[in-house]
């Protein structure tokens, strides 16, 4: 595990403190969680980017009906 250095108003840092004492975590665990959560947001809209580019060649033409959007297979 490495070490970064990050730099806060005081203000900021004690209140990220104090609301990481109250879910009984320390504000180094808070934020390796922030930074997992940070990577997989972006990791997940690559995903979706991903899928919409595969998917580039389908066109609708029209709308569908509520029938048909509930339709089941």
């Amino acid at each position: 595990m490495k070490n970064i250095t990050l730099s806060a108003e005081e203000h900021l840092i004690e209140r990220a403190r104090q609301t990481a004492r109250s879910q009984h975590k320390t504000l180094n665990a808070a934020f390796r969680q922030w930074l997992q959560d940070y990577v997989a947001q972006s990791e997940d809209l690559l995903k979706y980017d991903e899928v919409m580019h595969r998917l580039r060649h389908i066109r609708a033409g029209r709308k569908f009906t509520r029938e048909e959007m509930n339709e089941r297979r």
